[in-house]
């Protein structure tokens, strides 16, 4: 990976926002330059225990929100190498606090397991007066209460490699060592670009910066609409952690990413070939079936209160054809390579239906 694997957002909200919480408060979004920093806690997971955190089943906790597109690869990735047994999970309610993400969602306000009302808990047991923000993804050490890591980029890439003795028969290989060179490429410019673009547009404080934004992003989009016009798969022809962290900013583009932060040159309903890429992976089991728009929707137009300061939430975009054919199957491509698709939604975990929404 390249410097930025190690890039987090600790700032208030996702990019100073979506994952993350702080002190400044939710009014403080679009008033004052964004800038991404660096992930305090990297501490990793790995199978030989290095770090002093080896893989075990059990032993750790997944922290996310559904709202959050940096927290939605590790849900994704979750699902794909079936790791929900070994891999515990909290969600967190979408309409964070100043205090940081809060369990709400849970019986009495508390994570079930860890027995916490808020993620900063978790934070505070590992570092008291931690000055930063509190972010999502998260993995915390269930028998000390303790944040392991909230190093986004690199969490997907360790549940990839490093838990493989966990992975379920037929998981597929999201980064495979011959490839990876080419994965790495490919996500550098999307997580400039994409991924992180949409945030410095939304967040951008001057006429300036938001243009610089805007141009870098749509420009980044147009190569990733070419180079996915003949492919079916950014890299090999194979589902990989570059798909994966595509997919997350697009699902949410027209949803949120269009009107909220301004990303309006055009939906990416409008894209053809991005339209019917996102569609393939959307109706793809372990992709779509994580995606929770009505989480989405209220966390960005109801937390960004400095962008969307009446909290009004747009009824639309029509999602309708998220499940509509998208013949991308006709490019050929095996979205699992040798494995097979991750069984059904555990009950616990399923979203909000799309006609609910």
């Amino acid at each position: 990976m390249s410097d930025t694997g190690t890039d987090s957002d600790t700032g208030s909200g996702t990019g100073a926002t979506a994952e993350s919480a702080g002190s400044d408060g939710n009014t403080s979004y679009g008033h004052k330059p964004f800038k991404r920093s660096r992930s305090h806690f990297a501490d990793r997971i790995t199978a030989d225990g290095r770090d002093g955190r080896p893989v075990e089943p059990g032993r750790y906790r997944l922290v996310v929100s559904r709202a959050c597109p940096w927290a939605s690869r590790a849900l994704v990735s979750r699902r794909l190498l079936g790791l929900e047994d070994a891999l515990s999970l909290a969600v967190a309610d979408p309409i964070q606090d100043d205090r940081s993400w809060r369990f709400t969602l849970d019986p009495d306000g508390r994570d079930p397991v860890l027995g916490i009302r808020y993620l900063s808990e978790a934070y505070d047991a590992r570092e008291r007066d931690y000055p930063g923000g509190v972010s999502v993804p998260a993995i915390v050490d269930v028998p000390s209460g303790e944040l392991v890591t909230n190093d986004y980029q690199r969490i997907t890439l360790d549940l990839a490699t490093e838990w493989t003795a966990l992975h379920r028969p037929g998981a597929p290989d999201l980064y495979p060592t011959p490839l990876r060179a080419e994965i790495d490429e490919v996500m550098d410019g999307i997580y400039r670009d994409i991924n992180n673009g949409v945030y410095k547009a939304g967040f951008a404080s001057t006429q300036k910066d938001y243009a610089e934004a805007y141009r870098a992003l749509f420009a980044r989009l147009d190569q990733v609409s070419a180079r996915l016009a003949d492919r079916r798969y950014l890299v090999g022809d194979t589902i990989t952690e570059a798909d994966i962290r595509l997919f997350t900013t697009l699902v949410r583009f027209d949803a949120v990413y269009h009107g909220h932060f301004k990303c309006n040159r055009n939906k990416l309903t409008e894209d053809p070939v991005l339209w019917a890429y996102v569609r393939d992976l959307y109706q793809t089991p372990g992709f779509g079936d994580t995606v929770d728009f009505d989480h989405i929707k209220r966390h960005y137009y109801q937390v960004h209160t400095g962008i969307n300061p009446t909290g009004i939430v747009p009824l639309g975009p029509d999602l309708s054809g998220w499940t509509t054919p998208h013949h991308r199957e006709q490019l050929g491509g095996r979205p699992f390579g040798d494995g097979t698709p991750p069984g059904p939604v555990r009950e616990d975990e399923r979203v909000t239906p799309i006609d609910r929404v």
